[in-house]
């Protein structure tokens, strides 16, 4: 079986620099060699909030980011979860195939829990990773472009897909993830970079909202900069964000600034990062929403397409 890319976000914000060096990239070095489907799952925007927001806004949004980072949409389907019913028509058999021990277990659902700004957990937020399998399988992925978060989603796929295998003969590949050039880049406040916590720097932003936010970011008071991840996280962290945007070594940054301490830093990060984001933000002046409009009617077609076969031969493995 030749292999196929599966990823996709959530639609519940602007993408960020975490995003990108966690997983974008992967996808945009990725389309010239596998066929590959990103997901926008709209209908998972509810998985952890009462209220979804303005969700026509986000895919928007989301779609011109993708086109911003350089996925062509004449190589890759970029679809949206809700206009895919049989994708959704296979978390019934997958669900059954999961137990609630395993489910309560996986640590990514407890942390979003955790983060979550419903007064309860419901029943979508706790089957979230079941949902995710049927994204990746609906498909067929094989590869799955993720951050080291989403490692435990993945895990939990290729058991459901190994148990409908077994039980009802052979369907289903085994996806394996695929590790981004820095699985976990830290957010501005030290905690995980994440657009639902404020600390993310967004593909989209102009240059002086990126001044700004690098200008609030944690440090310390010690005047020599260093590159110490384990004593001095905050410093790091802002030199490894240097660092994967100017290609060179965080040691290397941190010996050029020397004893100019956290206003060179900031200084010299916030020149890497405009400078590497605007590439992206001119592609994304090139495009417009009626653009984006038309590419996710296309690739929505192409994708319940696939879907629809998938979901003939579930049907036909479970005598359905």
């Amino acid at each position: 079986m030749n292999d196929i890319v599966l990823t996709g976000d959530r639609p519940t914000g602007r993408l960020h620099l975490g995003h990108y060096f966690g997983s974008l990239a992967n996808r945009v070095r990725l389309q010239d060699t596998y066929p590959m489907y990103v997901m926008i799952a709209d209908y998972q925007v509810i998985t952890d909030r009462d209220l979804p927001g303005d969700i026509q806004r986000s895919i928007t949004d989301l779609l011109l980011d993708y086109l911003a980072i350089g996925l062509d949409p004449a190589k890759v389907t970029i679809c949206r979860h809700s206009a895919l019913p049989e994708l959704n028509q296979l978390l019934l058999p997958f669900l059954s195939l999961v137990s609630v021990a395993e489910l309560s277990r996986n640590p990514t659902v407890k942390d979003e829990i955790a983060h979550s700004s419903q007064a309860a957990v419901s029943g979508l937020m706790f089957t979230y990773p079941v949902h995710q399998a049927a994204d990746i399988l609906f498909c067929k992925g094989t590869l799955v472009p993720v951050g080291k978060d989403q490692l435990p989603h993945i895990e939990l796929t290729r058991m459901v897909a190994r148990r409908f295998n077994e039980r009802y003969g052979e369907v289903f590949p085994l996806p394996e993830a695929m590790m981004g050039e820095r699985p976990l880049l830290a957010g501005l406040d030290g905690g995980k970079m994440s657009k639902s916590r404020g600390n993310a720097i967004a593909l989209s932003a102009t240059e002086d909202e990126t001044a700004a936010l690098i200008r609030r970011a944690r440090t310390d008071s010690e005047r020599l900069i260093t590159f110490d991840e384990t004593r001095r996280p905050e410093v790091a962290n802002l030199l490894t964000l240097g660092s994967l945007c100017l290609g060179r070594p965080p040691h290397a940054l941190a010996e050029e600034i020397g004893y100019g301490g956290a206003a060179a830093l900031k200084r010299l990060v916030t020149e890497a990062v405009n400078e590497f984001l605007r590439p992206i933000r001119k592609r994304r002046r090139e495009h417009t929403e009626a653009d984006a409009r038309q590419i996710l009617a296309e690739g929505n077609a192409r994708a319940r397409e696939r879907a629809i076969r998938t979901l003939d031969e579930v049907g036909a493995a479970m005598s359905l």
